[in-house]
């Protein structure tokens, strides 16, 4: 199994910020995509739409200003039983987020054509926080057909 991994820091005063950026419809419609749907609470399914297809994740772990931790319940086959977390901390005036989509039966390219695509939204997810203005789908940066 093969992992993929990022880190970015989110200046901010609070890692809560992050945390709801992450488990509210609102604030994950600002930074991911405008077509999402759900409930970020644990037992959720939070439902992402994109224009090539989409997402289910059950919501395993929400604690508060510290972690998120999803399960993906419907989407391609490459992601079908993977899990997604975001691990939160303040460090001074940034949060750190520590990012990974793990558990991927091996690194096809569609893995690193999703990789750089995570990469892109913790941009946009740390620009919804810090400037109230993220890039989400559709207005994502495009690297490729798959989008």
């Amino acid at each position: 199994m093969v992992d993929i991994l990022h880190r970015i820091g989110v200046r901010t005063s609070s890692p809560q910020q992050v945390y709801e950026a992450l488990t509210t419809v609102d604030g994950l419609a600002g930074w991911w995509t405008d077509d999402t749907r759900g409930r970020g609470e644990v037992g959720g399914v939070l439902e992402f739409r994109f224009p090539p297809g989409g997402f289910d994740m059950e919501v395993v772990e929400a604690r508060p200003s510290e972690r998120v931790a999803w399960r993906v319940v419907d989407g391609p086959e490459e992601w079908l039983g993977t899990t997604i977390d975001w691990e939160l901390r303040q460090d001074d005036d940034y949060t750190i987020v520590l990012f990974r989509h793990a558990g991927w039966r091996e690194p096809v390219e569609f893995m690193s054509h999703c990789s750089t695509k995570w990469g892109t939204f913790l941009l946009s997810l740390k620009a919804l926080v810090e400037t109230g203005e993220g890039s989400p789908s559709p207005r994502d940066v495009q690297i490729s057909d798959w989008h």
